[in-house]
């Protein structure tokens, strides 16, 4: 392989890195959003409601309880939704940059 041959797999492949970074912060966000609505909402119980919530679940709390642990307690106000989205985007964009430097 030439080095022109190497040089554009090595920039396919960084672009794919940032494509994938920007889709799970997108993602990731949408399901911690998705998680707040749900918590909200006391709908009748039905297997596949349960399931989707669980889900959420399963998905948003590990990592709010990480912002949970470190932010006071506010009372009913959870913040801890708003930093955690907010560091996820942070962090997105820094290793989005990050890898265009090597672009």
């Amino acid at each position: 392989m030439g080095v022109t041959a190497t040089l554009t797999l090595l920039g396919d492949a960084i672009t794919k890195a940032q494509t994938f970074v920007n889709v799970f912060v997108s993602v990731y966000s949408l399901l911690i959003l998705l998680y707040i609505v749900a918590s909200w909402l006391r709908l009748p119980y039905s297997p596949w409601l349960n399931r989707i919530q669980r889900f959420l679940y399963d998905v948003s709390e590990p990592y709010l309880r990480l912002f949970r642990r470190l932010l006071p307690s506010m009372g009913p106000l959870d913040l801890s939704p708003m930093i955690g989205i907010i560091v996820l985007v942070i962090f997105g964009q820094v290793l989005i940059r990050i890898l265009d430097q090597f672009h």
